[in-house]
């Protein structure tokens, strides 16, 4: 369980009286959770998945020099038909739902995933480009995250 908040006292009441009711120990600050890394900044948080997305370019083979500035070319128009259904499709649709848990900090994606995410029953080689397109513009933003800031704007 994850508790977090600005009262210390009432943080503190809330783990002794689980404490009473449960076996627990405190982890002390909260800095990895679920491949999600999490900073203590002192002007909020930051979350980041960069060590499961390198991890991520690593198991699809994604090590070479190359990244893209955008996660799929502007003029590319996948559909069901196009290119050669895939033999094993099982490293596709393992990438696609890789890619799903990272959208959590990088939103940027989302809409490029959702689209190659429409073509996981009957994956073709086009919509595997595709995807590893998206994976090259991830290693070209392999530190970026999500800041949320403490103070309201």
């Amino acid at each position: 369980m994850i508790v977090t908040g600005d009262d210390f006292q009432a943080i503190s009441d809330l783990q002794c009286y689980l404490g009473k009711h449960f076996e627990m120990k405190n982890l002390g600050t909260l800095s990895y959770f679920l491949d999600l890394e999490i900073s203590s900044l002192s002007n909020g948080y930051y979350l980041s998945k960069a060590k499961y997305a390198s991890n991520l370019l690593t198991r699809s083979s994604i090590t070479d020099s190359l990244t893209s500035s955008t996660p799929l070319d502007l003029n590319v128009r996948l559909t069901p038909f196009d290119g050669v259904p895939l033999d094993d499709p099982t490293l596709d649709r393992q990438l696609v739902g890789s890619l799903i848990y990272l959208i959590v900090t990088h939103p940027d994606i989302a809409y490029v995933v959702h689209i190659v995410s429409q073509f996981m029953a009957a994956p073709r080689t086009i919509h595997f480009s595709a995807i590893i397109r998206i994976l090259h513009n991830i290693k070209s933003t392999l530190g970026h995250g999500l800041q949320f800031s403490s103070q309201s704007l």
